[in-house]
């Protein structure tokens, strides 16, 4: 009779419930690898994109996020007088430029 006393209490006894640390650090985890994989190169490829548009001066050969490819002609504040070819100018803006190309790139009458 006396094991059924001891299997009863035994069954009675409750887990102790889970601190508020240990069910909060999966979470914890996952923001921590969503901040290295995804947001800090995120703000890493915007801050060299920021730096790079600051620093276009007239005469740099650019790609456009269209796909153009010219020598910047005249900077402005926010814009940019882009040749395109002979006689061809397109004003775009300073922010749509995708990448600065060495110089000799564009060939050509420009």
């Amino acid at each position: 009779m006396n094991f059924l006393i001891a299997d009863a209490l035994a069954q009675g006894a409750q887990a102790g419930q889970p601190s508020l640390i240990s069910a909060m650090l999966p979470m914890i985890l996952l923001l921590g690898i969503f901040y290295f994989l995804i947001i800090r190169p995120q703000t890493k490829k915007a801050k060299e994109h920021r730096q790079m548009v600051e620093a276009l001066k007239k005469g740099d050969e650019v790609v456009t996020n269209g796909g153009l490819l010219g020598r910047i002609a005249e900077v402005g504040e926010n814009f940019l007088l882009v040749e395109m070819g002979d006689g061809v100018q397109l004003k775009v803006q300073k922010v749509a430029i995708a990448s600065l190309m060495p110089k000799g790139t564009v060939k050509g009458n420009l």
